[in-house]
């Protein structure tokens, strides 16, 4: 097959689909991989690395998109690149349908195979594509969060980890999957207070059972919520309905409760937001990250993993590559009938649209995955 690595273009979007190393891995299988030129500088890969793996390199990314059979990326195609997306061309990659209805009609109308890192979903119900980068996102968030309290930077002026004789900062992460998980042992680590809220009483269980003496849980709803912002000082959003637009979970009258020039990271952002003032605002970048509303500071980078690009890429194609081989080897339809987790990512075939999520975040027909393929 005829794979292409085109040039990242989201803002300050630094990472690649595939180091050195995984073209490799492709190239020994027998494909074609093209990359586009210095298309893996921000994560410090050069051209020659990617040559003697055996890639070769194209100038433009128009001519990656012309010639390839399938596309792999990091982030969504563009509203720029929409118009080089061919006719069953697939289209490998996180594409977060559900938090854009323009972005699912665009995609929607170029008739490509769209596979979804974020929702293919093992047997166990686990994620693996969308971990390795919920990891990442999970520590960031309490690094971004750290940084913009700080005073220069808008914040409270606290320090997470206080000091002998001053009191640590609290910290309330809404969410106890792997984003919330990460993000809970880098502000303990740090000697914050945290309290962790989630809806399963078996995963509260468990949080309770690893977690350091300075992490608490309680049940996740509106009335414990709204009892955890009063007192927090970094509130992070870390909940995820797979392929689905996030829920409300902090609506903007609530943030009244909240200590003025608190901070909020929303790592919901990629499906939406669960922060309604983040939601309605929209993603943020790493060039301007930050905005306030009601004197709260709000942080929505929606590609945060993209501020530390070499461990990111690194982490991603260790997850990427098994499911990138088998597509690449088999096609996708075989893929996905001989593996069901890669069926589980199919999003869209031919402007069909087979992940329920989507579907029903914009009112739009689904299709089985089953009858797309014809099954």
């Amino acid at each position: 097959m005829i794979i292409g690595i085109p040039k990242e273009i989201k803002t300050a979007e630094n990472r690649i689909a595939m180091p050195p190393s995984g073209v490799q891995t492709l190239v020994a299988d027998g494909h074609t991989v093209f990359v586009e030129s210095k298309g893996g500088i921000g994560s410090d890969f050069s051209n020659d690395e990617y040559i003697r793996a055996g890639a070769e390199i194209i100038e433009t990314a128009g001519e990656i998109w012309n010639r390839s059979e399938m596309i792999i990326k990091v982030k969504e195609p563009l509203a720029s690149e929409w118009g080089m997306i061919k006719q069953g061309q697939v289209i490998f990659t996180y594409l977060h349908f559900a938090s854009s209805e323009e972005l699912t009609l665009g995609i929607q109308k170029t008739g490509c195979v769209a596979i979804a890192y974020e929702t293919v979903t093992s047997a166990n119900g686990r994620l693996p594509l969308l971990e390795p980068m919920s990891e990442v996102a999970g520590r960031l968030s309490v690094q971004e969060g750290v940084k913009f309290l700080e005073a220069p930077m808008g914040g409270r002026g606290v320090l997470l980890g206080g000091v002998p004789g001053v009191l640590p900062g609290e910290v309330v992460i809404i969410g106890g999957g792997v984003v919330g998980i990460n993000a809970a042992k880098m502000a303990a680590g740090l000697g914050a207070h945290v309290t962790m809220l989630d809806i399963d009483i078996d995963r509260l269980r468990y949080l309770s059972d690893v977690m350091p003496s300075n992490v608490d849980t309680m049940f996740s709803n509106k009335y414990n919520i709204s009892e955890a912002l009063n007192k927090a000082d970094l509130l992070i959003g870390a909940i995820l309905i797979p392929g689905a637009k996030a829920p409300h979970l902090v609506t903007r009258d609530m943030l009244g409760l909240m200590k003025p020039r608190a901070v909020i990271v929303d790592v919901a952002i990629d499906q939406g937001g669960c922060v309604q003032t983040i939601s309605e605002h929209g993603p943020t970048t790493h060039e301007d990250p930050i905005f306030i509303v009601d004197d709260v500071v709000h942080y929505s980078v929606a590609n945060m993993p993209g501020a530390v690009p070499l461990t990111s890429t690194l982490a991603l194609t260790n997850a990427t590559i098994p499911y990138a081989r088998e597509i690449a080897g088999k096609g996708y339809r075989q893929a996905a009938i001989d593996n069901p987790e890669i069926m589980t990512g199919i999003n869209m075939i031919d402007g069909k649209i087979t992940w329920e999520g989507v579907a029903d975040a914009f009112d739009l027909p689904f299709t089985p995955v089953e009858e797309a393929l014809g099954l």
